[in-house]
C-alpha cells in the first residue's frame, strides 16, 4: 500500500532509540524528509547515520536538544522549518515518569513526570500546528499507553499516558477544522536493547519470562517495528478518518474493552 507520504515532513520526538526511533524508521522508509530529535549527541548522531542509509543523507535533520524546555521545543520546530521548509506530521514520543505509591511520591516527582511527558506534547502541538495549518493540514500523533487506559505500571505514568489520551482527543476536535489529525497510540510492553523491558529482562530473567507467559497472550514482546508502522499509517491519508481515537497496539496484552 502507497500511503502517499513521499517529501512530508515529519518531526519525531525522542527518536534517537526504542519508539520513536522506529517510528522515524518507518517513516522515512515510506519517504518522508524525518526531524530527529534527543538530548543525547552520540546516540543521536548514530540514529541520523541509520535513517540516512534507508532515506539518504539529504533527508533526514538530527537536532540535539530537550523539548521538555520551551526553547529546546522552539529550537527543533524552527531548525525543521528553515531545512525543510514546514511540518506535516508531528510524532510526540518523548516520556518519563518515576515514583512509586501516594505516600512516598513527592510533588516534585509529580511535576517531574507532567514537565517531562505531558508538557512536551502540549508544547511541540502548539509550535507546530501553525506551519501544518499554512500547508493545508497536517497529523499529530501522541505516543501514548495501554497504561492510560487502565490500571497498571507505577501511578504517575498512568496519570501522564491518560492526559496524553485525553490531549489527543481535545486537540484531534479543535484541530480538525484546519484539516489537522490528532491521535495517540498506546503501545503494551515492547521490548527494545536499553528499554525498561530489556533492563528489567537483564536484572530479573526468570521474574519477566513467567510475566511473559502472564500477561502477553502471544508469548512474546512486541517489536518497535510494530509501532512504527502503526505511526506511518496513521500519519497518512490513508487514515483521513481517523481522529481523535486511540489504537491499542499491544498483542492482546491490555483488559479494557
Amino acid at each position: 500500500m502507497d500511503l502517499g507520504l513521499i517529501d512530508r515532513v515529519a518531526v519525531v520526538t525522542g527518536s534517537s532509540k526504542g519508539l520513536g526511533y522506529a517510528s522515524a524508521k518507518a517513516l522515512i522508509a515510506e519517504g518522508c524528509r524525518v526531524v530527529i530529535c534527543a538530548r543525547t549527541p552520540d546516540t543521536l548522531q548514530e540514529a541520523r547515520r541509520r535513517l540516512a542509509e534507508i532515506g539518504g543523507d539529504g533527508r533526514v535533520l538530527a537536532v540535539v536538544s530537550d523539548v521538555s524546555r520551551e526553547d529546546g521545543a522552539q529550537k527543533v520546530v524552527d531548525q525543521a522549518v528553515t531545512t525543510f521548509g514546514g511540518i506535516d506530521i508531528l510524532i510526540n514520543n518523548v516520556g518519563a515518569a518515576r515514583g512509586g505509591g501516594l505516600l512516598e511520591t513527592t510533588d516534585e516527582i509529580w511535576k517531574d513526570a507532567v514537565d517531562q511527558t505531558l508538557m512536551p506534547a502540549v508544547r511541540m502541538s502548539r509550535l507546530a500546528v501553525p506551519s501544518m495549518q499554512r500547508r493545508g493540514g497536517g497529523s499529530i500523533i501522541i505516543v501514548a499507553s495501554i497504561y492510560g487506559r487502565e490500571a497498571g505500571g507505577r501511578m504517575t505514568y498512568n496519570v501522564v499516558k491518560a492526559a496524553e489520551i485525553s490531549l489527543a482527543k481535545s486537540m484531534a476536535q479543535q484541530l480538525a477544522p484546519m484539516n489537522i489529525r490528532v491521535n495517540s497510540v498506546s503501545p503494551g510492553s515492547i521490548l527494545f536493547e536499553g528499554g525498561s523491558w530489556w533492563k528489567r529482562q537483564q536484572d530479573d530473567p526468570v521474574g519477566i519470562a513467567e510475566f511473559v507467559q502472564r500477561e502477553l497472550p502471544f508469548g512474546r514482546f512486541g517489536k518497535p517495528e510494530e509501532i512504527g508502522d502503526v505511526v506511518a499509517y496513521l500519519s497518512s491519508s490513508r487514515a483521513s478518518w481517523i481522529s481523535g481515537t486511540s489504537i491499542v497496539v499491544d498483542g492482546c496484552q491490555s483488559r479494557a474493552f
